[in-house]
């Protein structure tokens, strides 16, 4: 290997890889028996395990008041407005929207290479495709975005323009082109959402308020997940696809101390909530089979007077 590889196409390990399995002409995957079987009922084999892999450094950013600006005019020491706190969304533009970018890149490039393997072995798409992230050893805000699966190809002449990706296992991909779809890409829909601890919220959670819901916080979480399901459906449409099967859905949610706040005043102790939605699932599209006519059935009958009753 020479040189030092720049980040465009595949990495020189995975194209020495690709090259070695294209000319032994043995292929490897995580499939099951039984997902073989499945994937091979419906015309397709396995050619090779495929991954891509990207680590990114993540560090503080987006506007002044870092990443989880509450947008809470009201964020003072005191907290005693009783003015309800917004919820500031990623999808609204909101200082979040700049971390959403980053970590949607990172998993784009981990898509693209393994998307670049299973063209370099002549697959047709990826099947059983798993996301991950985990942070990079002794490397303080440094995350490996990793997607790893099994490359696929048709059996027969018709090829797509370009190769799918889908998170579902081989026994879903059968069944989805058995009932007449296919799969087209993975997406990930991804939002994050801050909203300040506001004086009502406070007083909702005292335990001397008894058994209520906390309505901010509730507020908080319902706009998270919309931003992330409008994210994941603005994805699909782009794609030309018809739906998305969703595959995962997972929501975080931890305590930030309220920036606005600590600016006017070092000592506050305001508090604001930050969750991080995000939707897992894969674009499709319906098609359809041109049917061969049916075919027609020969009745003989076996009467011998209609026999020589019909004419010649």
């Amino acid at each position: 290997m020479s040189g030092e590889w720049l980040g465009d196409g595949l990495p020189p390990v995975a194209a020495a890889r690709t090259a070695e399995a294209r000319r032994s002409g043995t292929w490897t995957s995580a499939l099951s028996t039984g997902e073989f079987a499945a994937i091979r009922s419906v015309g397709f084999e396995p050619v090779g395990q495929v991954l891509g892999s990207a680590v990114y450094h993540v560090a503080g950013g987006g506007t002044r008041w870092r990443y989880y600006d509450c947008g809470y005019r009201h964020a003072t020491w005191s907290g005693s407005s009783h003015e309800p706190a917004p919820v500031a969304v990623s999808g609204q533009g909101a200082a979040s929207k700049a971390l959403v970018d980053v970590l949607l890149a990172a998993r784009h490039a981990a898509l693209a290479r393994m998307t670049a393997e299973c063209t370099a072995l002549g697959g047709d798409g990826v099947v059983a495709a798993d996301l991950t992230m985990a942070p990079f050893p002794s490397a303080p805000h440094c995350f490996e975005f990793q997607v790893i699966g099994t490359a696929v190809r048709a059996q027969g002449q018709a090829r797509p323009q370009r190769p799918f990706t889908t998170h579902l296992d081989g026994q879903g991909f059968a069944k989805l082109i058995a009932a007449g779809w296919v799969p087209v890409e993975l997406l990930v829909g991804l939002a994050i959402g801050t909203r300040h601890d506001d004086w009502t919220t406070r007083r909702q959670k005292w335990f001397a308020a008894g058994n209520q819901e906390v309505t901010g916080w509730s507020q908080l979480v319902a706009a998270t997940r919309h931003d992330a399901r409008a994210r994941i459906g603005e994805q699909a449409w782009s794609t030309g696809a018809d739906g998305v099967v969703l595959g995962d859905s997972r929501l975080r949610i931890w305590q930030e101390a309220c920036t606005r706040a600590r600016r006017r005043n070092n000592d506050s102790d305001q508090k604001d909530h930050v969750a991080e939605a995000t939707l897992i699932g894969t674009a499709v599209a319906g098609f359809t089979v041109r049917q061969a006519p049916p075919r027609t059935l020969t009745m003989m009958s076996l009467d011998p007077q209609r026999r020589r009753a019909r004419p010649v």
